[in-house]
């Protein structure tokens, strides 16, 4: 009686197991027999694959094509400030993204447009690359192409020049490609001027075509024209005043000055022209100490500084150097270009004219036996 019972216990398992377990195999089944299914887009049906066809590859998430990238010269847009304007001579690459064909490298006419395919000629100077971005996106798509892409590169500057001229290491002319300011343009002109022939003196100047508007009054800065101010270069770069540090803009001439000289001739040790370079003016006892003192017979009281006025005439300005020395009397101011003459004595002099004539004439009496 108990194995009966057991036997009927072991088959209500069995078919529990087998009920429980169909469905799962029936699918499988299913899914080794049933011919696979192509993917297609949502308004169409699928339609099933031949037998033995492979699966299509999936598509990946990253477009086809190569993006357009940035030029990596060094005028690229990267570089340049995102407001810079660009106008006639400048260099644009424009491309179209997955339309190699639309690509094209432009210089910008002088009447400021480009001249590209499909839409003619397009007006570029006086936007932003991305101003013209937009415009190029709006033009191609209106009429040839869906929802299109383009970038717009600068890759050569040529349409707002400044030129910086005089004392500085590498004068010559240079692009804007944003905003700068008067100190950032002599830092790339290489800085002031460091050579012995040629420093730097203490003024630029600044040219401007159209003049300067509301230019703030600054200790250090003149007004020479309406179109042309004076800066002192000291108080400029290590004074920090905002008011002299004014913006740049296209078109201007910065021009800096050369140090004057000043020039000491007659009875010194080391004549010549010695540079003021951030000095305005130096006194006569130093310009004598430029000169390393005096040689031979000087007449001390009978120096004289010799200045030229701008129209020519020349003006004498005695000098007592031996009441200068003996602190009996001021000692002058010299300004550029002035001349410190120190004569030699007139008798002291005529007398070692006198001795050399008369060593000069004994030596040659010696010579040729007549002594």
């Amino acid at each position: 009686m108990q194995v009966r019972w057991i036997a009927i216990c072991c088959a209500l398992l069995l078919g529990a197991s087998v009920a429980y377990f169909l469905p799962t195999v029936q699918a499988v089944a299913q899914s080794k027999t049933a011919p696979a299914e192509r993917q297609l887009p949502d308004d169409k049906t699928a339609e099933p694959l031949p037998e033995g066809e492979p699966l299509p590859d999936m598509p990946s998430e990253e477009p086809t094509g190569t993006a357009p990238s940035a030029p990596k010269g060094e005028g690229s847009a990267a570089k340049m400030g995102p407001n810079y304007l660009i106008g006639p001579e400048d260099i644009l690459d424009i491309e179209v993204f997955n339309v190699p064909e639309l690509r094209k490298t432009v210089r910008v006419s002088n009447d400021g447009t480009i001249d590209l395919a499909l839409i003619g000629r397009v007006k570029a100077s006086g936007l932003t690359a991305e101003q013209l971005r937009a415009q190029l996106e709006s033009q191609y798509g209106a009429s040839y192409l869906q929802n299109p892409q383009i970038t717009v590169f600068v890759t050569e500057f040529h349409a707002q020049p400044v030129s910086i001229i005089g004392a500085v290491e590498k004068p010559g002319i240079y692009q804007l490609t944003g905003r700068r300011n008067l100190v950032e343009m002599l830092s790339l002109a290489g800085g002031l001027a460091k050579r012995s022939s040629a420093p730097a003196g203490r003024t630029l100047y600044v040219t401007r075509r159209g003049g300067f508007q509301k230019l703030p009054a600054a200790e250090g800065l003149e007004v020479v024209s309406p179109e042309k101010i004076q800066i002192n270069i000291q108080r400029l770069l290590y004074s920090h005043e905002e008011e002299l540090n004014i913006d740049v803009l296209p078109r201007d001439i910065i021009s800096v000055s050369k140090a004057d000289i000043v020039y000491v001739v007659g009875a010194v040790r080391k004549p010549g022209g010695f540079m003021l370079e951030d000095r305005e003016k130096v006194t006569v006892m130093q310009a004598l100490a430029m000169a390393e003192g005096f040689s031979g017979s000087p007449a001390k009281s009978s120096a004289r500084v010799i200045r030229r006025a701008p129209d020519g005439s020349r003006t004498e300005i005695p000098v007592d150097l031996k009441k200068v020395l003996n602190g009996k009397a001021e000692d002058v101011e010299m300004a550029g270009n002035d001349i410190l003459f120190v004569p030699d004595s007139a008798s002291k002099a005529g007398l070692r004219r006198g001795a050399d004539a008369a060593i000069g004439t004994l030596s040659g009496l010696l010579i040729y036996g007549r002594l």
